[in-house]
């Protein structure tokens, strides 16, 4: 949680702070990759005190851990988002009985997309969550030119480039099975009418 008292209500007004805080639980995408929880995010933010509320801007920078999606090793990526939230002001505005008074249309659609403010406080965690998130890459990869993995029996192809199978032209493949299955059956009909041959003579 972040305190905003400092700040004030003067709009126009600003505070900068730099924290280090520790990652959320499955901050990244599952199975592929994140920032370990508990490690150390580095944020620096920018608040503005506004009319309608505190404009928050401010960049998260973490180490993410994953594996290639090519040659399936471990790696570890530098990751940095970007953010801007605004967690407004709760309203006066409320009746003799002390409930909130109905809203316009238009006023309610804005504050949709506000974060009310708890005390002076906000929750960073959900932004941080939503932009950290967006910035990992969908299939990292070790290095851009990783090679991966052979398909036909998992080498490495990072540590021996020169890897390779001889493999038979699939269009060859059953022409030669072909030709296998009808040179057995000839040395099959040899051998019968060898035999044939050999009754005759005997008798």
């Amino acid at each position: 949680m972040f305190d905003t008292h400092e700040l004030g209500r003067r709009p126009g007004a600003l505070q900068r702070l730099s924290r280090s805080v520790e990652a959320p639980a499955d901050l990244g995408i599952d199975g592929v990759i994140g920032v370990p929880e508990g490690s150390p995010v580095e944020l620096d933010l920018r608040l503005e005190s506004v009319m309608e509320g505190v404009l928050v801007t401010g960049t998260a920078r973490a180490s993410a851990e994953g594996e290639c999606v090519r040659c399936l090793e471990p790696l570890r990526q530098e990751v940095a988002a970007d953010f801007q939230e605004m967690f407004s002001y709760p309203s006066d505005s409320s009746d003799a009985r002390g409930h909130r008074k109905e809203a316009a249309d238009d006023d309610a659609e804005d504050d949709e997309d506000m974060t009310p403010l708890e005390d002076g406080m906000f929750d960073l965690e959900p932004v941080l969550r939503d932009a950290v998130v967006l910035a990992l890459p969908m299939q990292p990869v070790c290095r851009e030119d990783c090679a991966g993995l052979c398909a036909e029996c998992g080498a490495s192809l990072n540590d021996d480039p020169d890897h390779h199978h001889d493999a038979v032209d699939i269009r060859w493949a059953a022409l030669q099975g072909l030709a296998d299955s009808l040179g057995t059956g000839e040395k099959d009909n040899m051998g019968g009418a060898e035999a044939g041959v050999d009754e005759k003579q005997e008798k």
